[in-house]
């Protein structure tokens, strides 16, 4: 084991990536500290971490996002790296700097790149200037006087979408290019209320698309690969639910172009730690769509078919080592897919839920991990992301990983807040599913997935669960008082 130059790490997160990141510290013998908000007091990450120390805010997201407070901390603990997991500051140039300047090792690249390719426009035109493939589009800033004209000339349909955007926010499609300048000034709005930044660009919207990302890992020596590709097709709302890899029905040469490029991309952008890059694939082409510099919310799905622990190498890459493999050493072994367990209601248009979760219990099983956030007995509240937990499976093959997969969400109970659990179960149960036959319109295509139980099954769930409950029970297990009076006497 390579001795890294700090030996305690301060997670600047919470929720299921900060435990599965404590998990790799003390793997590695390293010392963990966390920040943490009230309503996290009784997290499982909180719990975790040899020291946690507390910080605050206007808002409970707004404590995870002080600076500040977070550099503070970083003091006090003594630490002498910081891993900001995903969301929140990952992707934030100016705290991966202010950690730098502050004498910490930021677990993640370095601000140049961030402030590069997490800028849709630059990355955009970086990626296309080096030869790499990208959508047809205009961008505002070029020219704003023509927008709307130049934007006219690319065809419909279009996709607007804010350079600073992510998780679908500031995006709109656009059928009809009578709704073009409404569609504008909706998807400005939400940039500047998400990100504070309203700059757009609009490129041709390709309408049954897959979504193909490459997970990348560079050095500060210019060593770059991949770890293979992953499929994110199956999202609603523009925001991932189900994620797998390998991507399914993709043709070796297609995979192998499209990782190279993801690897070309990288590399000429002098590319450090953990990335990915993300593509649209349309039939045998493909297109350069964002690349994220952080961490993955579906990063365990490439661990699981390669066996790479992604964080160790994270910390490994930020105390200054060579990457530890090379390309031929990267096999892919299976496959591994992964469903988000979210608390919302997907039959009542994803409405976000909240409530105390009464009982908790997860699947159990071989090659099935679970990346959990929360405990039996915590309150879940609409404060923050609606993640609770990942269920990530691997098998074989596909059919047979879906199958696990499909079980694990089934036997899967969290009572008192509502989830999407038998959303995922019936997502992963569809033959147009396991047939590989997915798109990022594949849900829209599918309303029934998402319209859920019938209300008669509903009523018998309902009844059910009723039956079980001790006082309903007992009173239907109850002898009348007279009934009883008459003993164990018979009409023989």
């Amino acid at each position: 084991m390579r001795k890294l130059p700090f030996d305690t790490v301060l997670v600047a997160n919470r929720g299921e990536i900060a435990v599965r990141i404590i998990k790799t510290l003390r793997e590695l013998k390293l010392r963990s500290a966390i920040v943490y908000h009230d309503l996290d007091a009784g997290a499982p990450a909180v719990s975790m971490a040899d020291m946690a120390i507390a910080v605050s805010g206007r808002t409970p997201v707004a404590a995870y996002l002080d600076t500040a407070q977070i550099i503070a901390a970083a003091r006090e603990a003594r630490v002498g790296a910081i891993h900001p997991g995903y969301g929140f500051l990952a992707e934030n140039a100016e705290f991966a700097r202010t950690v730098a300047e502050s004498g910490f090792a930021f677990v993640g690249p370095t601000p140049e790149s961030i402030e590069l390719m997490g800028d849709k426009i630059r990355a955009r035109n970086f990626v296309q200037r080096n030869g790499f493939p990208v959508v047809p589009s205009a961008i505002e800033e070029d020219d704003p006087a023509s927008f709307i004209l130049r934007a006219r000339s690319v065809g419909v349909p279009l996709l607007v979408k804010a350079s600073a955007g992510g998780g679908g926010k500031g995006m709109r499609i656009v059928r009809d290019f009578d709704t073009l300048e409404n569609a504008i000034a909706q998807a400005r709005s939400e940039a500047q209320r998400y990100f504070g930044d309203d700059r757009l660009y609009i490129e041709r919207y390709i309408e049954k698309p897959r979504h193909i990302e490459v997970q990348v890992l560079g050095d500060a020596f210019g060593n770059v690969i991949h770890l293979f590709e992953r499929e994110c097709s199956v999202q609603r709302r523009f925001q991932k639910i189900i994620e797998e890899a390998p991507a399914s029905t993709l043709p070796p040469g297609l995979r192998e172009r499209i990782c190279e490029t993801a690897v070309g991309i990288a590399r000429a952008a002098n590319y450090r730690n953990a990335g990915t890059v993300e593509f649209i694939v349309d039939g045998g082409e493909f297109y350069f769509l964002e690349m994220n510099t952080r961490l993955q919310v579906e990063h365990p799905v490439t661990e699981m078919i390669t066996g790479i622990d992604i964080v160790a190498e994270q910390l490994y890459v930020a105390g200054g080592h060579e990457l530890r493999f090379s390309q031929p050493d990267i096999v892919s072994t299976g496959h591994a897919i992964e469903a988000r367990v979210y608390a919302e209601a997907p039959e009542r248009g994803f409405a976000p839920a909240r409530g105390k979760v009464l009982v908790l219990d997860y699947p159990r099983g071989r090659e099935l991990r679970i990346d959990s956030g929360i405990l039996q007995g915590q309150q879940i509240t609409t404060a923050f992301d609606p993640l609770l937990a990942k269920v990530i499976v691997h098998s074989p093959t596909r059919n047979e990983a879906a199958q696990k997969a499909e079980r694990a969400m089934q036997e899967l109970v969290l009572l008192g807040c509502e989830t999407n659990a038998s959303f995922l179960a019936r997502i992963l149960a569809d033959e147009q599913f396991l047939s590989g036959q997915i798109h990022t319109g594949y849900l829209d295509e599918n309303p029934q997935l998402t319209a859920g139980d019938s209300a008669s099954d509903l009523s018998t769930f309902l009844a059910a669960a009723a039956l079980l409950t001790r006082p309903v029970r007992d009173s239907a297990d109850a002898v009348p008082e007279l009934h009883a009076s008459l003993g164990g006497w018979r009409n023989a």
